[in-house]
């Protein structure tokens, strides 16, 4: 790997291609005091090349821990993780991940911070230098190589930790909350500089989210959680056009149904028509 490669992936199709990650009944517990914590119960889920994933839900329905076991952090589980095909043993090259908080070292460079992601990989000082330098070029960090981490601002300091799980070029690209530190204007501009960088290197996405917004703006498909123990409760396709208006009366409803998915009881049922909703020809003078 000596260069950058950039290419807009093909639409993704859960169904017809041969999925690049695969959950196979997973179950995750946690040892606790007088027993066991059953965290996640039967998740399965296919994800095809170049597909976007949200995962929502709510605090301790087991978001974040799909995403240790899927990086390969955490070994201890039921059921089956697998990568093309194959189960996973540990971490890989072919995955990175971004957490919530940008985790940059203050005494490193942004260049140097960046240049952590390839710790383990084969390459030449000078091949480690062109690859980092045109992943800050990717997230539009150029002329911020020497700069510290307090020399940023939150946003900017994301993109730092975007590019660290980029400069290997994984093939899937993990994000645990990855903006949720964020003001609301940075949040909203590091979505939109996310879904660019999406379409440039032409990664698999899989982010975990609270956000209903964020979940709906950002993917292709959208995992709704059930909480203790976590498990699928639906699985919703975002079919909505990019760029994606937050304000559309489409964009709006899906949120509102993704809402009750999460804090109502029973079936979902849209608001009915008002009058000015109407076509004049429904209404009798």
């Amino acid at each position: 790997m000596n260069s950058l490669t950039l290419a807009t992936p093909e639409p993704a199709n859960a169904h017809s291609a041969e999925p690049i990650v695969r959950f196979e009944q997973v179950g995750k517990n946690f040892a606790v005091e007088g027993g066991q914590l059953e965290a996640i119960r039967e998740f399965s889920l296919d994800i095809a090349e170049g597909e976007s994933i949200a995962i929502l839900g709510s605090s301790g329905c087991g978001k974040s821990t799909l995403l240790r076991l899927l990086i390969g952090l955490d070994r201890d589980y039921r059921g089956t993780i697998k990568v093309d095909g194959k189960a996973i043993n540990g971490i890989g090259s072919e995955r990175g991940i971004v957490f919530q908080e940008h985790r940059l070292f203050p005494w490193l460079t942004v260049e140097q911070n960046i240049k952590l992601g390839l710790i383990n990989e084969p390459l030449t000082q000078a091949e480690r230098y062109r690859q980092v330098d045109a992943f800050i070029q990717l997230v539009g960090l150029d002329g911020f190589q020497r700069a510290y981490p307090h020399q940023l601002s939150g946003g900017m300091a994301q993109r730092v930790a975007i590019a660290r799980g980029l400069v290997a070029s994984p093939r899937i690209l993990l994000l645990d909350e990855p903006f949720g530190a964020l003001d609301a204007l940075t949040r909203q501009q590091m979505q939109e500089e996310l879904l660019a960088i999406r379409a440039r290197a032409g990664i698999t996405s899989l982010l975990v989210t609270h956000d209903v917004e964020e979940a709906i703006f950002l993917a292709d498909r959208v995992v709704v959680m059930a909480p203790r123990p976590g498990r699928i409760k639906r699985i919703v396709e975002v079919d909505l056009p990019h760029p994606r208006n937050r304000g559309s009366y489409e964009f709006l409803q899906l949120r509102e149904e993704l809402l009750h998915e999460l804090t109502g009881d029973g079936d979902y049922r849209p608001p009915a028509p008002r009058v000015q909703d109407l076509p004049l020809t429904s209404i009798a003078y």
